[in-house]
């Protein structure tokens, strides 16, 4: 009996075990496949005749990266505009959530509603031609869910693609005539995608589509509420279906803006309505290019790894095998420079700061990836993946505090106070006078992606009353630890470092360490600066998981190769140039950003450029930080093992 019971125990056991692969294998297969999705906010019921609201945000361009407010241009305003709550993520992206005079009802068809009629001037109608040039597009929003321009693929039969948002307007000339014109769209055709429960009868929205046509609307008499249209009018059945004859904006023009409203039904469900949206045009590119560069990043990896441990295992073997002091007077190697390895750098104050700084990175990519992944930052939650890294950063400041002290104390340091201090303040006030600057330029073109008062208020609050205690919090924990042992005693005479060879140059070593970790991210950078710079959902964090998974072996394995070859040529200066070498990555991270800008995007104002360079650069300062200490510590953890397996005299 207890034979039987226990061989059922262990079949249980097994079972269980099986069921938790298989749970845990459907996870992974769902979020790389299509990134596992949980909706941040609950689906919306609707019956008959419900009111649907209609809000608007800001107007955005590829051409200048300028963000403006909706009614910065003059659109039919509400009788109040209010201002939706915004989170910290979206404030800092520009967003501005405001309602609108655009008013629908669950499942009752409109046709031609007149919104309002605008006679423009010429300082109006400059703005809008201003507008029309640089290409803005107006975005709106309705149950969450931001509007989209289906577009036929001209390459592909049925295949749509969809542009977030619509133009303003459009360029062009009258046929027989060579000056060309600004036409703004006037006329809008929305269609309201819904998912209807055929036992309850309730609606659920699932897509919000729009077609925008220009038309120069006829009436007769005078202008009223009564007025009714000539080009648009469901009483005569004259509906609006091409841009045949459009609206031109110039000064003492009158401008008629309408709408209709169709409502279809589709098989969508409200949790896969995202869907359209998260889809990406070039998939199979997309998906080539990234397992490609996977296995020829994972195929270089197990190469080095698989040199240097038999490299490493003959030498330490040798050297344990040294037994008469004749011999050990022919030792050559990394082994002669284990009297001054472990001296500390120049500078060490600075490299336990930039060391504390990227552990502080570390962890907060490490859980904002996993939030993402789990479908917990998805683009439904505007703002909700930017609100979550600043918060992030801000708590991680107690491990940088703790490792910045704890390497500090390592090497002899006294005043942890100071090392505090400096940690606490080099990286974010960098980054924050960066910042200040280009929210100053963004200022000065009185766009709404200029950060309020209010908000940088906030940003403030959040580095001095939060970031700073903890990171002083940290390095008081950290610097009350026993400093770690060194496994070798260093020499009081620094040893004489030999002549090197051209290709141990410093210089040169460290550039070449940085290609391979930028080699295993480039191709996922493409898809990353076409989602901030194009304006483009982002939404593969499963890929960008394990790309992030292969950077970090790819800058710990070089590093630590270069660091062998460096310490096989007797010089022990390793500190700083472990740390350089894989943070050089971030250099061609910065010149990739610079061939970006040139060859995909079509910025042509200076001050659009600017914005992109600073910005571009804060993300490559960052990118150095990461990963220039997760080379770094991998350096450090190999000298300690290798200088701990031989036997020192």
């Amino acid at each position: 009996m207890a034979i039987g019971a226990l061989a059922f125990q262990q079949q249980q056991r097994r079972r269980r075990w099986i069921s938790l692969c298989l749970l845990l294998f459907f996870f992974v297969h769902v979020d790389v496949a299509r990134c596992f999705y949980l909706p941040g906010v609950a689906p919306q019921d609707f019956q008959l005749g419900d009111e649907l609201k209609v809000k608007v945000n800001k107007l955005t361009s590829t051409k200048t990266q300028l963000p403006y407010s909706y009614y910065s241009l003059p659109y039919c305003p509400p009788e109040k505009i209010v201002d939706s709550a915004e989170n910290l993520g979206e404030v800092l992206r520009g967003d501005r959530i405001e309602n609108s005079p655009y008013v629908f009802k669950m499942r009752e068809p409109q046709m031609c509603n007149v919104l309002c009629r605008v006679t423009l001037n010429a300082k109006t109608a400059k703005a809008f031609k201003e507008k029309i040039d640089d290409e803005y597009r107006v975005n709106m929003i309705l149950d969450n869910l931001p509007l989209v321009v289906p577009i036929r693929r001209p390459d592909q039969e049925n295949s749509i693609v969809y542009q977030h948002g619509f133009h303003v307007g459009l360029r062009g000339q009258y046929a027989g005539s060579k000056e060309e014109k600004h036409f703004i769209h006037n006329h809008l055709t929305f269609t309201v995608k819904i998912h209807k429960d055929p036992v309850t009868e309730l609606s659920r929205i699932v897509g919000f589509e729009v077609r925008p046509f220009s038309i120069r609307h006829v009436h007769d008499g005078q202008w009223n509420e009564k007025t009714r249209l000539k080009t648009c009018d469901p009483h005569a059945k004259t509906l609006v279906t091409n841009s045949e004859t459009p609206q031109e904006v110039e000064d003492k023009k009158e401008i008629i803006f309408t709408y209709d409203v169709n409502f279809e039904e589709s098989d969508v469900k409200w949790a896969s309505r995202w869907d359209t949206y998260l889809l990406m045009a070039d998939d199979q590119i997309h998906w080539f290019s990234i397992v490609n560069s996977l296995m020829i990043v994972l195929f270089l990896s197990g190469m080095v790894a698989m040199i240097m441990l038999r490299t490493l295992y003959r030498d330490i073997s040798k050297y344990n095998q040294l037994e008469t002091q004749e011999e050990a007077q022919e030792e050559t190697g990394w082994k002669l420079v284990h009297g001054d390895v472990f001296r500390p750098p120049s500078n060490p104050d600075l490299l336990c700061v930039y060391a504390g700084t990227g552990v502080q990175f570390f962890g907060m990519i490490v859980v904002t990836m996993m939030f993402a992944v789990l479908g917990f930052l998805s683009p439904s939650n505007r703002g909700g993946l930017m609100t979550a890294m600043l918060l992030l950063w801000v708590f991680m400041g107690l491990f940088a505090g703790y490792f910045a002290a704890r390497l500090y104390k390592m090497f002899k340091g006294a005043e942890w106070k100071k090392i505090a201090l400096k940690t606490a303040f080099l990286f974010p006030a960098t980054v924050f006078a960066i910042f200040f600057v280009l929210n100053a330029v963004i200022w000065g073109q009185r766009s709404s992606g200029a950060v309020p008062f209010g908000t940088m208020f906030a940003l403030v609050f959040l580095w001095f009353g939060i970031s700073v205690p903890l990171v002083f919090v940290g390095s008081y924990v950290g610097f009350r630890k026993p400093a770690i042992e060194d496994p070798v005693k260093t020499n009081k005479i620094p040893r004489q470092i030999p002549e090197q060879a051209w290709y141990m140059n410093p210089a040169f070593s460290i550039l070449i360490g940085g290609i391979l970790p930028f080699g295993a991210v480039f191709i996922e950078l493409f898809f990353i600066l076409t989602s901030i710079w194009l304006q483009q959902f982002y939404y593969i964090f499963g890929f960008l998981f394990i790309v992030f998974l292969i950077l970090i072996v790819t800058c710990a394995e070089i590093t630590i190769v270069l660091c062998y070859f460096q310490l096989c040529s007797e010089d022990y200066l390793w500190w700083w140039r472990s740390y350089l070498t894989s943070g050089s990555s971030a250099l061609y991270l910065f010149l990739y950003a610079a061939f970006y800008f040139f060859t995909k995007l079509e910025i042509t104002k200076p001050v659009s450029g600017m914005l992109y360079f600073g910005y571009m650069l804060i993300a490559s300062y960052a990118f150095f930080v990461l990963t220039g200490t997760i080379g770094f510590y991998a350096c450090f953890w190999f000298t300690r093992l290798i200088y701990s397996s031989v036997k020192i005299d």
